[in-house]
């Protein structure tokens, strides 16, 4: 799997780097709303909205703003009725690509999703058609300066988790879909709040492909990841450490 935790910790990089601030915050607000209305607004007996909760810190979301998205969602003030939909398809060089969204509007949504693809040589396939390249796990990210990589692989495997890879940056922990909130409550006992920590689909299969490619499936991935409906964007893309610091540098 080092192969996509390289591209995850890319991902994470560049996205604390490049995402507007205020984008990010309508996308982990309306993952807060939806949270709340469904588990209520106690996120000790909710654990999504405690999930969504710590989304939402790690993007620096004030926590006034918190506040009145839990109050929204489980108040019943916001009557918009929100879906899960969940998009898969292929990029360039037949990289498998699953889109998570919330939207209000099905229809508009699909088509903003079918139009990305299309402009970046993508297919929009069928519902499975890619999902059974990808595990759903949870993913934990600490900063590397909270721990050696000894001491945090020590504690992941004390704490439950399934595996745990650190590079120069950070340490990504991986743990079972239902073992997600018991490791991150055991992890912050010794290291503080993770950076982040959520449910995501672990690629299974990788797929190798050039820069050309590569270019191009980056692109796709920053146009959905610029729609509000679209939460996550998980793709299996793997490609050399250097084509991907190229291509880091041009964009």
């Amino acid at each position: 799997m080092a192969g996509h935790s390289k591209w995850a910790n890319i991902q994470h990089r560049k996205g604390k780097q490049d995402k507007l601030r205020s984008k990010a915050f309508t996308k982990v607000g309306r993952e807060i709303i939806v949270a709340a209305k469904l588990g209520g607004g106690d996120p000790e007996m909710n654990p999504r909205l405690r999930l969504a909760i710590s989304k939402a810190k790690a993007v620096n979301m004030p926590n006034d703003r918190i506040k009145r998205a839990i109050e929204t969602g489980a108040g019943g003030s916001d009557q918009t009725n929100y879906e899960e939909v969940r998009y898969e398809g292929y990029g360039a060089g037949g990289v498998a690509i699953v889109v998570d969204a919330l939207t209000d509007n099905r229809a508009r949504t699909f088509a903003e999703v079918r139009t990305a693809f299309g402009k970046f040589a993508g297919n929009l396939g069928e519902e499975g058609s890619v999902g059974f390249m990808f595990d759903r796990m949870g993913q934990i990210i600490y900063p590397i300066d909270k721990a050696d990589a000894d001491t945090m692989f020590e504690a992941v495997v004390e704490a439950g988790a399934e595996n745990c890879e650190s590079d120069n940056q950070f340490h990504v922990i991986t743990t079972g879909m239902e073992d997600l909130a018991s490791v991150r409550d055991a992890l912050e006992v010794k290291f503080g709040e993770a950076e982040k920590a959520e449910l995501i689909w672990q690629p299974n299969t990788m797929s190798e492909i050039g820069e050309d490619q590569a270019s191009t499936v980056m692109k796709l991935v920053e146009m959905l990841e610029d729609d509000d409906d679209v939460q996550v964007v998980t793709t299996n893309m793997d490609v050399s450490d250097e084509v991907m610091e190229k291509l880091m540098a041009e964009g």
